[in-house]
């Protein structure tokens, strides 16, 4: 005991400024950047009224192109989280360039890996190069430095993040910013989630938004977000963001988005459809999910061992948390006459997975997704297991 308090005393406790009150949540902005963020599952009115200056946006882009008639068809993309997994959806991306099918996304979000791949994504075939190299290259080393068992326990995280943080930097640069605030400018959104720990909220970053501020200041938030996204708590250090509430200075600690959802295409209380009408716009749209993941539950011989049970316990709980948003997202594009797609890693696949971010489990992946997408992806139209309510004579 004498050793442990000896020990703890040589190791400095993270600090941080006080945490956003639980009433000034919702208040709280990017100083010199505001409207770049949204409270998931609170007042949309904002988020809704941002979606239809978007509209106006891809109005006014299509008029000067000399576009007439009616809107062209909206397509939506939603990536997963899911770790070093996310080299399946890589590969669905780059097989569906192959084929020459692959349209724009009016829409792309990510929540954890999802948000490593989302930025690239929303900008096109042109970046699948380098989502192939992040994502066929990686090892563990190039993610996370092991930090000692008592330095992980006293700090705020068991591993470092820095070489992830690093290597996505080294990814964006203005011109990427620019591209994208260029894109947003045409009425397209680029979306991803963090969960805000103190809150226990999901945080919408609108990246479109923080990439028309340009400088440094918005790529560091940029990538910060990005990793925010994919940093699994306690595993790696959560991302400490500061705000501004009335002038006064805080600091809000974000974590992996998939402690709140897997997977989001936009939240649920926001209408598209009723509100595009409202505004005098009816179009076609559809919606691409790719979780990466299997669907199926994989067996496994658990030792009766406390982590095991309760590692075993965990893994379960995210895998029907990751069925589960996949219901609710079938159900909101139902709603909203979206035409839902539904891509996942096939029972099929069985390579082994040595270790995190093993690049020979990550290439098998990503070939698995790249065959299946070249040759016409089997996309489902329903989640499988899906049960939609009954409905009695009522109505109800």
């Amino acid at each position: 005991m004498a050793l442990l308090l000896l020990l703890q005393g040589c190791t400095v406790a993270p600090t941080r400024l006080p945490a956003v009150p639980d009433d000034l949540t919702a208040r709280a902005e990017i100083p010199g950047m505001p409207g770049v963020r949204y409270v998931g599952g609170g007042d949309m009115t904002e988020f809704t009224r941002i979606g239809i200056q978007a509209l106006q946006r891809e109005q006014a882009y299509l008029a000067k192109q000399g576009h007439k008639g009616p809107l062209p068809p909206a397509v939506y993309l939603a990536i997963s989280g899911g770790g070093d997994n996310g080299a399946f959806a890589v590969g669905v991306l780059n097989g569906w360039t192959s084929t020459g099918t692959r349209p724009e996304f009016k829409l792309v979000t990510g929540i954890s890996t999802g948000a490593l791949i989302a930025p690239f994504a929303f900008l096109g075939p042109k970046y699948d190069a380098t989502l192939t190299k992040f994502y066929t290259t990686l090892s563990p080393k190039d993610v996370l430095e092991p930090r000692s068992f008592l330095g992980g326990v006293l700090g705020d995280a068991m591993s470092d993040n820095a070489p992830l943080l690093k290597l996505t930097r080294e990814s964006l640069n203005e011109q990427i910013l620019k591209e994208i605030a260029a894109e947003y400018a045409k009425g397209r959104f680029l979306l991803v989630a963090t969960a805000d720990l103190d809150a226990r909220r999901p945080i919408i970053w609108d990246m479109g938004k923080i990439a028309t501020y340009g400088g440094p200041e918005a790529l560091d938030l940029f990538a910060r977000v990005m990793i925010a996204s994919a940093s699994i708590p306690g595993g790696f250090p959560p991302m400490m963001i500061d705000v501004n509430v009335d002038g006064k200075a805080y600091q809000e600690m974000h974590v992996d988005g998939g402690i709140m959802a897997q997977v989001f295409a936009y939240p649920a209380s926001v209408r598209v459809d009723e509100e595009a009408k409202a505004v005098g716009v009816t179009r076609e749209r559809k919606l691409y999910v790719i979780r990466n993941s299997r669907l199926d539950p994989d067996w496994a011989d658990v030792e009766r061992k406390t982590m095991s049970i309760a590692g075993r316990a965990v893994v379960s709980l995210i895998h029907s948390q990751g069925i589960g948003d996949l219901y609710r997202i079938y159900s909101t594009a139902q709603r909203d006459g979206v035409d839902f797609n539904l891509g996942f890693i096939p029972s099929s696949f069985n390579a082994p997975h040595k270790e995190e971010f093993d690049n020979e489990y990550m290439r098998s992946l990503y070939s698995t997704g790249f065959d299946m997408a070249s040759k016409g992806f089997p996309w489902l139209k329903v989640p499988p297991g899906f049960t939609a309510p009954s409905v009695t004579a009522t109505g109800k």
